[in-house]
């Protein structure tokens, strides 16, 4: 259980990095025009809100320190 702790941490930690630094995104498709089965569609990149990242850094090191702490 601690090992499995420190790795999920450690994930977190590495994920909330990442967003908050900018590089994490993702995509939405949004309708513009439909008529029968005829679509017009346009994709949009947005980037993860700074506070999910900073949140991820949070938890992450929280877990990391209690997998750290805890005694077996």
């Amino acid at each position: 259980m601690r090992f499995a702790l420190i790795i999920i941490g450690l994930a977190l930690l590495i994920a909330g990095a990442w967003v908050v630094f900018g590089h994490g995104s993702y995509q939405t498709t949004d309708t513009l025009f439909q008529l029968g089965s005829a679509k017009l569609t346009a994709t949009h990149d947005k980037a993860f809100p700074q506070w999910l990242g900073i949140a991820g850094i949070v938890v992450g090191a929280l877990l990391v320190l209690g997998g750290i702490l805890r005694k077996s």
